[in-house]
């Protein structure tokens, strides 16, 4: 499956984020562009250690505990799914910005590799290795492009 410690795979993704624009139109869901990159950016600072989100109560870890394999599987994300409020910015926020920001980010995680992965537990899903990390991230992302149509 795709990830984001292989290269190939990273510029796949950093093609697709090249290719966004302030006028893509969202095919489904809330998010603009602009607060799609920031909701990607905090996942991927998430990924890295930089952005600490606090596990979700008992019920709904056992309920991420359940959902993983789904998750971490071959399919793509589901459209729609639900977001933690941690991951949503409702405030209006400069695309460009939002878009380099994001591009950096792909490239730290890709570059950085397992040495500069977080060792935190994700706040809904648990602890994940490097590697379950990398491939979260991809499908996180490709995700959110394909919401954009890219």
């Amino acid at each position: 499956m795709n990830n984001l410690y292989n290269p190939a795979d990273a510029s796949v993704i950093m093609d697709r984020i090249e290719k966004l624009t302030s006028g893509s139109q969202r095919q489904w869901g809330k998010m603009s562009g602009a607060q799609m990159l920031a909701h990607c950016n905090a996942s991927l600072e998430t990924a890295l250690g930089r952005n600490v989100i606090p596990q979700v109560p008992y019920v709904s870890r056992l309920i991420g505990k359940m959902m993983r394999p789904g998750v971490m599987g071959p399919k793509p994300f589901a459209k729609n799914s639900p977001t933690d409020k941690s991951y949503i910015f409702k405030t209006q926020l400069d695309f460009e910005e939002q878009k380099a920001r994001a591009k950096n980010s792909v490239k730290t995680f890709s570059e950085g590799g397992p040495p500069a992965c977080t060792t935190h537990p994700h706040p809904f899903f648990g602890h994940f290795s490097p590697g379950e990390w990398a491939l979260f991230q991809w499908k996180h992302l490709d995700h959110h492009l394909r919401q954009f149509g890219v």
